[in-house]
């Protein structure tokens, strides 16, 4: 009784900004944030780092911080970041595109000018010379769902609540300046331990779900050979397992979108593949274009996933369920109907269908195992990526970067529990180096295996050095094949050459004589089996950098398809006026 008497007086007694943003934080589940230094964000830093329950992760750029932040918030639920003013936020903001365009929570903390500095003529240093202190709040207002100035106490506490539960509810980054000045100020708005959050659940429309769960079930019940197709957007729907509910009732083949890799279990009895149209995985393609009905779920049609708009999926046969609208064919639609709901109520009354399951296996071969490498051969692609799939178990979780390692992991047979993580709506390359720390921080059950291109590598590959300051255990396979592999099967020129590195002794450098890292080169298959034996055995507690020399020519088939059909669309002569 004594120790509840306390607490309760303790909420009382006035807490400060920084600690209460430090509190929230920890609240919605995050343990670190990541971040540069700048001096406006200075005094908040005291206040994060402070915090029992933070851990505050020093990035070597901003642009980093805000991947890893994503690749975290991919593992987590939720990520957050923290920048100095104008030089860091428009640093951060590219990364804060790309978690936009997936639907990831993103805390983005920015420390932004004194209070007193607000309304005046003043010109600040690290602005472009006007005394407008806008201009970074105006560029976030595109890519964020809630944007906050904090720069006054008297509704500090409003704002930054709003901002984060809005970043929850949104599923989207949220943007929050706070004054360089304020976060050390006591003030009687927040209490030393705030009240949790309550996040009100989303409830369907009980007449719409029932009226869209007969629409499709009727649907469905006149189709002879119907599929389901797994997208991207089932992550932010919270619908994975209802999705896998429904596949176990209604007994249809299950495919994936590329975008939506690692979000249907590709355990399950029923899991046919990838539908990428032209460059599906072996069989899949064709079960799913063949169907007489296809039941899409959360998915996105871009140039990318469509192949230069190529799928030949045709919209009267399909149900599109996005994560609150369900539409049948070319009508009726239904909204205010949310995915996970509507999943579970329509595997209550669906008809068990196996038809099309049936043909898969009737035609199903399966893929020919790639040619051994003679003795001292040099490595091919496929080779490197048959033996990544053999260190496959659900303690790892792989993560693709932009390129030809989108085409080759989308082959990778994920076992159960085994991560998957690419970025193909934005597609920025460099992106994974910041998404494997950020997700390696937050996965701490799991070693991460990055596929990184060398070309991408070099935009981003300073933060290999916070992996190893940090004790990261992930493995890094460096691709190797001297330039923009993927640009160069889309548009070849002069600029897709990039000077070569030697990229094991840059890492080398990074860590410097401190902590645990272990690099390799391998140009044979004999020296990648040596080398994943190491990487297993003496260096599993380890980061491992294992760079594979690759022919530059050496691609998979299906970034070879993939490239010619999206630069057939991106040089599309422009429509008569």
């Amino acid at each position: 009784m004594e120790d509840d008497k306390q607490s309760r007086l303790t909420r009382h007694v006035p807490g400060t900004l920084g600690r209460h943003v430090a509190r929230r934080l920890v609240q919605i589940g995050v343990r670190d944030i990541f971040g540069v230094p700048g001096d406006f964000n200075l005094t908040l830093l005291d206040h994060l780092v402070a915090e029992p329950g933070l851990n505050f992760i020093g990035c070597c750029n901003e642009l980093n911080a805000g991947y890893a932040a994503d690749g975290y918030a991919r593992a987590c639920g939720v990520g957050a970041c923290v920048v100095t003013f104008t030089v860091g936020g428009l640093s951060v903001i590219n990364a804060i595109a790309g978690a936009y365009s997936e639907n990831l929570p993103v805390i983005c903390i920015v420390g932004g000018p004194n209070s007193n500095d607000y309304g005046t003529n003043r010109i600040l240093h690290h602005t472009i010379g006007l005394p407008d202190f806008s201009q970074e709040m105006q560029c976030f207002q595109t890519v964020t769902c809630y944007q906050a100035v904090v720069n006054n106490l008297e509704d500090a506490h409003e704002q930054i609540d709003t901002a984060i539960s809005t970043a929850l509810k949104e599923s989207k980054p949220v943007y929050i300046s706070i004054s360089c000045n304020l976060p050390a100020i006591p003030h009687p708005t927040f209490s030393i331990e705030p009240v949790p959050y309550f996040l009100s659940p989303k409830v369907s429309n009980q007449l719409a779900l029932e009226a869209a769960v007969e629409a499709a079930a009727t649907f469905l019940g006149k189709a002879v050979k119907p599929v389901l197709v797994g997208g991207p957007k089932l992550r932010v729907a919270k619908a994975q397992k209802a999705f896998v509910q429904l596949a176990d009732a209604c007994g249809y083949p299950v495919a994936v979108m590329p975008s939506g890799k690692g979000m249907v279990p590709e355990h399950h009895p029923q899991f046919i593949g990838t539908y990428w149209g032209a460059i599906s995985t072996n069989f899949c393609g064709e079960i799913v274009e063949s169907a007489d009905a296809y039941l899409f779920a959360g998915p996105i049609f871009n140039d990318y996933s469509t192949v230069g708009y190529s799928l030949l999926i045709k919209k009267e046969k399909a149900i599109i369920v996005h994560p609150n609208r369900v539409t049948i064919g070319n009508g009726p639609s239904f909204g205010w109907v949310f995915m996970a709901d509507f999943f579970t109520a329509l595997a209550a009354k669906i008809k068990k269908n196996t038809t099309a399951l049936e043909n898969y296996h009737r035609i199903y071969v399966p893929p020919a195992v790639p040619l051994r490498n003679e003795d001292h051969e040099p490595i091919r692609v496929n080779i490197l990526f048959k033996h990544i799939q053999n260190m496959l178990n659900g303690e790892k979780a792989v993560i693709a970067e932009t390129g030809d390692s989108w085409f080759n992991c989308q082959k990778l047979r994920l076992p159960e529990n085994c991560g998957y993580e690419f970025q193909m709506q934005y597609g920025s390359i460099g992106w994974s180096v910041g998404a494997t720390l950020g997700y390696a921080q937050a996965a701490q059950d799991k070693r991460v295996i990055a596929c990184i291109g060398d070309g991408s590598f070099q935009v981003t590959a300073q933060d290999v050095s916070t992996m190893i300051r940090n004790s990261q255990k992930s493995i890094i396979f460096l691709l190797n094949n001297s330039g923009y592999t993927i640009e160069v099967e889309i548009h070849d020129g002069p600029y897709n050459v990039i000077k070569n590195w030697n990229y094991t002794a840059l890492v080398e450098a990074m860590k410097n004589g401190e902590g645990k890292c272990w690099t390799c080169k391998v140009r044979t298959e004999e020296e990648l089996l040596e080398a994943i034996e190491t990487i297993n055995g003496d260096q599993k507690d380890s980061l491992c950098f294992v760079e594979v020399i690759l022919h530059k020519d050496d691609t998979s088939k299906e970034l070879l398809e993939w490239g010619s059909r999206v630069a057939a669309a991106n040089s599309r002569p422009p429509n008569p006026q």
